[in-house]
Parts: structure tokens; C-alpha cells; sequence
């Protein structure tokens, strides 16, 4: 072979192996025909090695994209409770997707009729949520334990009197409906872990799995540290491309206030639902200052700058962390997140009779306020802890998804 044919060569060599692209080498969304380690070509026959077609990570349903990046969590308000369990400390935050709302009464209705068809009654009957939460025998408060969660009036309001463990079933099985509507919109109808419906050449053709990119990671509890992030929202407070910031947010807008102070028709409108003194729920008549006595429509108040609304006030949101009290110090610094007792175990906390310890492995963070709570506690840095099986009518929740395929 002459030196011009053994050039040739080594071009189309090349040119294979790194896929010929526009862009020069392969991506993730332009991998070429051959493989770049072995030159063996995919998706020759059913023997190869099968590389889908891949162009973008699909965004689901109900979803906001919350860019990462570092950031400084921690209280900003003065620790009137002494606890001391969420001090100031500099972490990163990898990008991930969350809910804009709060999940509502009937996004709980179309999960409570998805089980009811499909799953056992003991299943359906452990999903209904505690509407007794809402009774007080000091107060009359029957209308809400009736018609809260079933009337249609309260359809978009944030459903309430569900555990952390029910809100997590909740996230496993929106999980997998939304990757099966995905599924049967992609291509013909295949389900979610089956072949294609409907038979036709293509019958035994597997359903579409992670390697495809067409799968939606997920959705679950946002961590403490996602939370936390995405309520601060610090991104607008950014006033060039240099990383500067113009302030700290003690809540998830700007400023001291619980007023907005722009605006002609907004301005002095209350930013959140909350509890405002002593017996003050909402204000005198003809004047209401937050405009509701309990919960509200999952899209009042203005959206923080991420585009998420309610991150303070309405109810309070169920995160997936375990409480301690030291994890401001033990959990790592990139993406942090406590699973267990791990460096700050459950048997340090003496939980026997006498004493008043309620730490262990079965108590969950919640953050964010209600409408039953004073400003205090609408600060994202300010938390509280709960057992995972227990519900209130101040608490709800909301769901978030990793950003896949990406490295930031």
C-alpha cells in the first residue's frame, strides 16, 4: 500500500471512529454509526450493540428547571427556638427539576382513583389522607374534615393530612404513569415495562429502558438542600456575569417585608399565606390582608425567581432528609443530603420515658411555613422535624427530579 492509499486509510479510520459529525467528535446526540473504542458498528443487527437515538432529556409534567450552583444555606433569621441546627455553611447544589405547586387535592383524587382500579383495597385504603387532621375540639373546623379534599372548590388547593410516607408512594407512582403516558405517546402504545401492544413486527421489541433517553428519572422528595436552594432562589439577586450578588434573602423575595412594595395594583399585598399575630389569620373583613383563613389556591402569591410558587407560607413541605441536628456539620459539602443516623446516630438521643428526646431514624424535615405559622418560620433556612407517619393539616409537599445527563 502506497503512502497516499495508507492516508486514505487512516482518514476513513477516523472519520468512522469519531462518527465524521459536523462538530467533529461524537456526543451524546451525535454518537455516529461505529464505536469509537472498538470500531464495531452499532445497531448493525440485533446482535449489535443498540445505541437510540437521543436528542434531549424530556421534561415532565407539572416540572420547573432549577439551575445549581454554590450557595450559602443556613438560617438568616435569629434562632428564637435555640436549636441551633441550621447554621450558615457553603455547599454546591447539582441542577434538578421541581414541582412549581404544591401537589393538590386532585392530583391526590387521580392517584386515590388509580389505586382504587388497579391495586389492592388495603393499598387504596393506606393513600387516603387523614381529613381528621382539621379536627380541634375547641373549634369548628367540620366543614374541612368533610369537604377539604373532595370538593370541587378546593381542587387546586395543596392536599394536606398525608405522611412522608404517603407522599413518597404518591412520588413512585406518578413515576411511573408519567413514563407510561411517555411510552404510549412515543411509539405506538408500549407499556412502561412490556412489549408493544397490539403485536405488529416490532412486537417483541423491548420497552424503552434507561439506555434510550426517553425514560424520566424519578420524581421524589426534593432533599433539605435542594429545598432550601430552590426556595432562596438567589439567582435573582444577580446583577452580572461575574458571580456577584447583590444581597442575602431572609425569605424568598427581597427585602424585610411580608408586603410587596412594587406595583400599582400589588403593592402592600401580602407575599404569602401566613399567620400574622395572635388569632390573626386573615385580616378584617373587607380587607383581608393574606386572603385566606387556611390553605390557598397552589398558584397565589407572586413565584419566587425561579418560577416557584408558595416556597413560603400556604403548608408547610415534607423533604426526604432524616432530622438531626448536627447535619449542618456532618453532611457533605456537594449535593448534601442525610439518609440515616450516619455520625450522629439515633441511640445519642435518649428517646425512654422520663426524657424528651424525639430523634431517631423515623423523623423527617419539613420546611417552608403554612398558613397556620407565624413569618418566623417562613425563612427557608428554618426547619422542623416530624415522624414520617405522622400528618397535620399545615403540612404538604411537592415533588423533584435529578436533571440526568448533565454534570451540573
Amino acid at each position: 500500500m502506497n503512502f497516499t492509499k495508507y492516508l486514505s486509510a487512516v482518514v476513513v479510520g477516523a472519520c468512522l471512529l469519531s462518527a465524521c459529525s459536523k462538530g467533529g467528535k461524537p456526543t451524546s446526540t451525535n454518537p455516529g454509526k461505529v464505536s469509537s473504542a472498538t470500531g464495531i458498528a452499532y445497531n448493525e443487527d440485533e446482535t449489535s450493540f443498540q445505541v437510540p437515538d437521543y436528542d434531549a432529556f424530556p421534561q415532565g409534567p407539572g416540572l420547573v428547571f432549577i439551575e445549581g450552583g454554590r450557595t450559602t444555606l443556613g438560617s438568616m433569621e435569629e434562632d428564637v427556638a435555640m436549636t441551633r441546627d441550621n447554621i450558615e455553611r457553603t455547599v454546591t447544589v447539582a441542577s434538578f427539576y421541581m414541582d412549581e405547586a404544591e401537589v393538590a387535592n386532585i392530583h391526590w383524587l387521580e392517584y386515590l382513583h388509580s389505586l382504587k382500579r388497579d391495586s389492592l383495597p388495603e393499598v387504596y385504603e393506606a393513600a387516603l389522607p387523614d381529613t381528621t387532621v382539621w379536627a380541634r375540639q375547641l373549634s369548628f373546623n367540620d366543614p374541612y374534615e368533610t369537604y377539604y379534599l373532595r370538593y370541587p372548590g378546593f381542587r387546586y388547593y395543596p392536599v394536606v393530612g398525608v405522611s412522608w410516607l404517603q407522599a413518597n408512594n404518591f412520588c413512585i407512582w406518578r413515576t411511573a404513569k408519567v413514563n407510561e403516558n411517555l411510552a404510549n405517546n412515543s411509539g405506538g402504545g408500549r407499556g412502561l415495562f412490556g412489549r408493544r401492544r397490539g403485536g405488529g413486527d416490532d412486537a417483541d421489541r423491548p420497552a424503552a429502558s434507561i439506555e434510550s433517553g426517553n425514560v424520566l428519572p424519578n420524581y421524589r422528595l426534593p432533599t433539605e438542600a435542594e429545598w432550601e436552594y430552590a426556595a432562596q432562589a438567589m439567582i435573582g439577586t444577580q446583577y452580572s456575569d461575574d458571580e456577584l450578588q447583590n444581597n442575602r434573602r431572609i425569605y424568598p423575595w427581597d427585602g424585610y417585608q411580608m408586603r410587596n412594595p412594587y406595583g400599582r395594583k400589588q403593592m402592600g399585598q401580602f407575599l404569602a399565606n401566613f399567620k400574622r399575630g395572635r388569632g390573626d389569620y386573615a385580616g378584617i373583613a373587607g380587607a383581608l390582608n393574606d386572603g385566606a383563613m387556611i390553605t390557598d389556591y397552589i398558584y397565589s402569591y407572586p413565584p419566587n425567581d425561579f418560577g416557584l410558587y408558595n416556597m413560603a407560607g400556604n403548608v408547610n413541605e415534607w423533604v426526604q432528609d432524616v432530622y438531626r441536628p448536627l447535619s449542618f456539620q456532618d453532611v457533605e459539602d456537594l449535593n448534601p443530603f442525610r439518609r440515616d443516623g450516619t455520625l450522629d446516630e439515633a441511640e445519642n438521643y435518649d428517646t425512654s420515658e422520663g426524657f424528651h428526646s424525639l430523634v431517631n431514624n423515623e423523623v423527617r424535615v419539613y420546611k417552608g411555613g403554612s398558613w397556620k405559622d407565624v413569618a418566623y418560620w417562613l425563612s427557608p433556612g428554618t426547619r422542623r422535624f416530624m415522624a414520617q407517619d405522622s400528618s397535620t393539616a399545615t403540612i404538604g409537599f411537592r415533588c423533584a427530579m435529578i436533571n440526568a445527563g448533565s454534570n451540573h
